[in-house]
């Protein structure tokens, strides 16, 4: 016989339950299992109905905490993708996090100036770095770069057209296109040239009456090569400028300035120097921010953005602007490459990987006999959409194990607390150290030999 609910709400445990968890929570799952149980009891299943119930504040405690656990969980990323879209792209530094953490947890002074006792803007916390980082005249911030597209497009060409070469009509991640943004911005596209070619004639033939703007779009995310052709920066802003429209350029992947472990990536500080009139990026690729979309370059184009009123739907929070605020001062104070673990990442040597990789390697050799462990070298990825085909040499420490399959020890490391996501190469599993983060190689260590020691059949 199946007890009523008020009486199983009666016992010990479950009173405790209750208390953690609240009423609510606990009847949910109660009458859930209940349903199941009654399910056996009219199939006949005797044994399974005297499990459910001699179990059932065991049962009703596992799934309460299942259900009250975040979902979102930090992991350590082994896969050497160094800004990897599934895991969050860019971790912030200690510094920025301690920041964020403390802005979240308080009052701010996010709208209001301190020092005169009036509502204050809240680009203020920004903007003037951004300026000074880039020489530019104004700057916002929105949720991210898509959304920083869509606003200008919005704002500057509504009802009117957009120049596009064909070979820059670019999709990004979860198959949002360039095409799309401008379509759900009000604009018309105007696509220019040919897939793999588009020379200055091509947009001086389509600049007309109804142009509103010439929009470049920096391929982040794939290569054309072979028999191709495209515009320098330069002559295109000549053209633009010469018709009266302004050039945007959407750059995507943030590098602020040339820098010489991205030696072919183009930088925002370039393209203001070439006469783009806004460039729209990210704030969490290569900058190594939170997730973020900003649009710097022209006052009178930015300005017009911010009035816009889909700038308030689209503007970020107390806790991004924080984290801006800090991965921006390390940028000015020339400390990204000690500090912001993203450009940290980037330039480190792959002599340095090779350390840490032959260090955690001998761990493994020495507290995880069953594994075959070797260190070789490899390529790590910058990711993120950023620096397609650029890869950085890198050492990694490839794992075999003797009755699991380097999938099945993967599962096992991605379902431990920490998860751990590597990759599979070979046959095996391989880790690249460069994306640990520092401090980290301890819990690396534990997750794999705990892995490795598990029923792997």
């Amino acid at each position: 016989m199946i007890p009523p609910v008020d009486q199983l709400l009666q016992q010990e445990e479950v009173r405790h339950l209750l208390a953690v968890h609240g009423r609510a929570a606990v009847l949910r799952l109660l009458r859930r299992i209940l349903d199941g149980a009654r399910a056996r009891a009219r199939a006949g299943d005797r044994q399974g109905l005297e499990s459910d119930l001699a179990g059932l504040a065991e049962r009703l405690s596992a799934g309460l905490s299942r259900a009250s656990a975040p979902s979102i969980v930090p992991v350590i990323n082994a896969t050497g993708v160094v800004i990897h879209t599934n895991l969050g792209r860019a971790p912030l530094s200690p510094r920025a996090s301690r920041l964020v953490a403390e802005v979240a947890a308080s009052y701010t002074n996010l709208e209001l100036d301190l020092e005169a006792g009036e509502r204050g803007e809240r680009e203020i916390h920004v903007e003037p770095r951004l300026r000074e980082l880039l020489s530019c005249e104004a700057a916002l911030a929105v949720n991210n770069n898509a959304a920083a597209v869509l606003l200008a497009v919005n704002t500057l060409a509504e009802g009117r057209e957009v120049l596009v070469s064909r070979g820059e009509l670019v999709e990004i991640g979860g198959a949002f296109r360039i095409p799309d943004v401008l379509r759900k911005g009000g604009a018309r596209l105007r696509e220019v040239g040919t897939t793999n070619r588009t020379r200055l004639a091509d947009y001086r033939g389509a600049i007309g009456p109804d142009t509103a703007l010439v929009l470049k779009v920096h391929p982040s995310n794939f290569r054309i090569v072979g028999f191709t052709e495209s515009v320098a920066l330069e002559d295109l802003a000549g053209l633009a400028h010469e018709a009266g429209v302004p050039l945007v350029e959407d750059l995507g992947s943030g590098l602020l300035s040339p820098a010489r472990f991205l030696p072919d990536e183009p930088s925002v500080t370039a393209s203001l120097r070439s006469g783009a009139d806004l460039v729209t990026f990210s704030a969490d690729k290569i900058l190594g921010g939170p997730q973020a979309g900003l649009a710097v370059g022209r006052r009178k184009l930015v300005d017009a953005m911010r009035r816009n009123a889909l700038y308030r739907a689209l503007r970020v929070d107390k806790m991004t602007l924080a984290g801006l605020q800090a991965v921006l001062t390390d940028h000015e104070a020339d400390r990204a490459r000690v500090e912001v673990p993203v450009v940290r990442m980037l330039a480190l040597g792959a002599d340095e990987v090779l350390d840490r990789a032959r260090t955690l390697a001998r761990r493994l050799q020495h507290d995880a006999p069953l594994l075959r462990v070797e260190v070789t070298a490899g390529l790590s990825a910058v990711g993120g959409g950023a620096a397609p085909g650029f890869e950085v040499p890198t050492a990694l420490v490839a794992l075999t194990h003797p009755t699991a399959g380097a999938d099945r020890l993967g599962s096992l490391l991605r379902s431990g607390s920490p998860p751990v996501v590597a990759r599979v190469a070979d046959g095996r599993l391989v880790l690249d150290l460069r994306t640990v983060l520092p401090g980290q190689e301890d819990e690396l260590r534990d997750a794999i030999v705990r892995a490795a020691t598990m029923d792997s059949r």
